[in-house]
């Protein structure tokens, strides 16, 4: 039997992956000032702009836009110019407390009879693909994003820009990897290298590196930023919003997701 899985991840830098950090940035700094704070945090990005908003009841805030601000800056957009910037992009703040119909199935003096804020639906599962015990693909596809950021931060390729994703696809037989298929990657640059040796210098530094050689005996399609250019990225080219990276955050595409954001909440 045999059948193809084809998984995605995003770097750092993408819009939506953005905003997942930004909401994570928040919750940390919350759970550090009330470890008993109740935290739904979502954020939105578009061009210059985020926006935070959610429900949050806490005894203690951070200042919102500080924490905001260090993120977009540890992720990169540090300067003008990236469609972008930390120090001078508009943020706003809309949160407003938990509701207290939540709030009374939630909070207990006694641990044991403490409730949950939400439904869900949770799926997990290890399996012997990769050391990480995780499928292939998904495991595949982040670490090429991740080398991707890497290369990125070190200097190694100071023509690249934060945005940025992978889309790897894998052939299995009777239950089991046998051979990557096709990889996809498209990589945010400035718009003074040339695609030609854009694509060699990633096809070299970023994906051969990552695949497993036993997997790849018949080279897979490549295909490195198949539109030729992409120097317009991040929320400059495309809105970000918390909880569009779910699956790729989970198992690629290899299990049942109930689809709520991961990001952001307590």
């Amino acid at each position: 039997m045999r059948h193809v899985l084809t998984s995605e991840a995003v770097t750092r830098g993408h819009p939506d992956k953005l905003c997942d950090q930004v909401a994570d940035g928040v919750l940390d700094a919350l759970l550090t000032e009330d470890p008993e704070a109740r935290v739904a945090c979502e954020a939105a990005v578009w061009e210059n702009h985020l926006l935070l908003f959610g429900e949050i009841s806490a005894r203690q805030e951070p200042d919102y836009e500080v924490v905001a601000r260090e993120v977009l800056r540890d992720i990169g957009y540090d300067r003008p110019g990236l469609g972008l910037d930390a120090d001078h992009c508009d943020i706003q703040i809309r949160f407003h407390p938990q509701s207290p119909d939540i709030a009374q199935g939630v909070s207990h003096r006694s641990a044991e009879d403490t409730g949950a804020g939400d439904q869900g639906i949770m799926t997990g599962y290890a399996c012997r693909e990769t050391p990480e015990l995780m499928p292939l693909p998904v495991t595949l596809a982040g670490a090429l994003v991740k080398r991707l950021d890497h290369m990125r931060r070190s200097g190694g390729m100071p023509w690249l820009l934060p945005d940025g994703k992978a889309q790897v696809s894998v052939a299995y037989e009777d239950g089991r990897p046998a051979r990557i298929t096709t990889v996809v990657l498209s990589a945010q640059h400035t718009p003074n290298v040339r695609t030609d040796a854009l694509r060699e210098v990633l096809r070299r530094e970023v994906i051969l590196p990552v695949l497993p050689p036993a997997l790849t005996g018949e080279e897979p399609l490549l295909y490195i930023n198949p539109t030729g250019r992409f120097v317009i990225g991040g929320p400059a080219g495309d809105t970000g919003l918390t909880g569009r990276k779910a699956v790729s955050d989970a198992y690629g595409g290899a299990a049942h997701h109930g689809g709520g954001s991961l990001a952001g909440k307590d």
